[in-house]
């Protein structure tokens, strides 16, 4: 329970993580997003986020492209931290808590702000490979096919693997796409 002393009164608008229950911070951001407008307080809260980046998921075979949570039950939330939005926000069903230190919540810092806005707005999105440095693979698609390699390097932006095929008794580094490759 909240007294009235004035200890969360910050009058500067700031980005504060918030921890919710895991899978349900889009109905968080929503809920607040109503409460926001029924309780009148768009002049303290003024922007819900939850943390996403586009993905390049390969499944059988095929690519398609996945939003996946950055941080897994957290929202951010841009507010004047005040005693009303402090209680609007904590008492959003799903929402366990801001996070900070002791009874007080710590703002995100601005560089941390922006390095999850800049990784929210990539235009390129990152491929997902289930593939790590060292594993043995069976190439199953170009001039390689049927060799087996390990691989020596892993490029997610590309999603394109460097995989070290032994022909005539040397080990050949060979750059493929990652569906041109099977775990052995």
């Amino acid at each position: 329970m909240i007294t009235n002393n004035k200890r969360y009164e910050d009058t500067t608008k700031q980005w504060y993580a918030i921890h919710t229950y895991s899978g349900y911070e889009e109905k968080v951001t929503d809920s607040i997003k109503q409460r926001t407008e029924s309780l009148d307080m768009a002049d303290k809260i003024f922007d819900v986020l939850v943390p996403k980046e586009k993905m390049i998921e390969i499944k059988n075979g095929k690519r398609r492209i996945v939003e996946k949570k950055i941080f897994q039950g957290y929202v951010l939330v841009n507010m004047k931290l005040s005693e009303d939005a402090w209680y609007t926000i904590r008492n959003t069903p799903g929402v366990t808590g801001f996070v900070g230190t002791g009874t007080e919540p710590t703002p995100v810092e601005a560089n941390e702000i922006e390095k999850i806005k800049k990784r929210m707005g990539l235009e390129q999105p990152k491929h997902k490979i289930d593939f790590k440095v060292s594993d043995v693979v069976n190439i199953i698609d170009g001039p390689f096919k049927s060799f087996d390699g390990s691989i020596s390097e892993i490029d997610s932006q590309k999603g394109k693997l460097k995989v070290l095929v032994n022909m005539f008794g040397r080990e050949t580094p060979v750059e493929l796409d990652s569906l041109q490759v099977k775990k052995v």
